[in-house]
């Protein structure tokens, strides 16, 4: 029996009227609105502590995967009044300020998802001080003819890096080819300085790994099966892929949590492709593994760390 146009649905405290929720958005696999709504309501509790408080940039798109679609900043006209709302300058003489909706609970979170909000990118930094990121973010970006046990010692070799200074980094693919190692931060530093940090360590694992890795931006001069190690992912207004959030590409694999355990494994594989591996987690079976497993950056996991004691390290044993 075909799902009605539109179901009232009762979210927290909060009544939601979702639409079309038969809508097909993942055509090559038969994914719904309602299955994307129906998912992200199943990994709220392990998703929400990485949306709340951040200004959300959705990526909408309402009549599935291949039709129109866009990046959406600004909050669209007739969001409910309960959804909370951040108004940020843009920094543009073109652009008036921006309001970004704040997803802080399941309620927003359903009601994002039914714009079919297929993909959720936030800021590196919280409210009230968004010029203070919260995390370093590295994006290793694996290169035509890149194995899969090239991507994998290389987000190990990050984490030898940053363990050799007292920091202690976590892992989550993609939802695409790569990963990105995460290194949650205290308060207290600007964005400057988390760019010149990274760049240095980026710049001691190329070091570790000259023959797998590539500090060059430029694409066309990047080695063939090496690893890009991107460090300037992290800047005022610059958003990372949500930990849990839905990827635009068929099969609806999802940016995945990981224990390092799983990225040692990958390294002991003879995969000459990163993207199986690395999209294997989706929306069929991603709540299930929260379920039985548990979330692998949950509890005391996410352990903001300082940089200080980190900077003397590095002048000590990398100088």
């Amino acid at each position: 029996m075909p799902q009605p146009k539109r179901s009232d649905v009762l979210v927290g405290d909060r009544t939601l009227s979702f639409s079309n929720l038969d809508k097909v958005l993942f055509p090559a696999d038969g994914y719904t609105k309602g299955d994307l709504i129906a998912y992200y309501r199943s990994i709220a509790p392990a998703i929400l502590p990485h949306l709340a408080g951040r200004p959300l940039t959705m990526e909408r798109f309402p009549n599935g995967l291949g039709k129109e679609s866009w990046w959406e900043k600004h909050a669209p006209r007739g969001v409910p009044p309960w959804v909370r709302i951040t108004t940020v300058a843009s920094g543009s003489a073109k652009n008036a300020d921006i309001a970004f909706i704040v997803c802080d609970d399941e309620a927003t979170l359903a009601y994002v998802a039914n714009l079919a909000s297929v993909v959720l990118h936030v800021w590196t930094s919280k409210l009230p001080d968004l010029d203070e990121p919260d995390l370093m973010l590295f994006d290793l970006d694996p290169f035509d003819g890149c194995t899969l046990a090239t991507l994998a010692n290389t987000a190990l070799a990050f984490r030898a890096a940053c363990e050799e200074i007292g920091l202690a980094p976590l892992v989550k693919t993609t939802g695409g080819s790569g990963l990105h190692v995460v290194i949650p931060l205290e308060p207290g530093y600007s964005y400057d300085t988390i760019k010149v940090f990274a760049e240095i360590v980026a710049r001691h694992v190329h070091g570790v790994l000259p023959a797998l890795t590539t500090l060059e931006r430029t694409i066309a001069k990047r080695p063939r099966g090496s690893v890009y190690l991107d460090y300037v992912q992290v800047g005022r207004g610059k958003t990372l892929t949500a930990p849990y959030t839905v990827r635009a590409r068929d099969g609806a694999p999802v940016s995945m949590p990981l224990a390092w355990d799983d990225v040692s494994a990958m390294a002991r594989k003879r995969a000459t492709s990163t993207e199986p591996e690395m999209t294997r987690w989706t929306i069929a079976n991603v709540p299930a593994l929260l379920a039985k497993h548990g979330d692998p950056w949950g509890g005391d996991r996410w352990q903001p760390q300082s940089l200080d004691a980190a900077s003397g390290a590095i002048r000590e044993r990398w100088s």
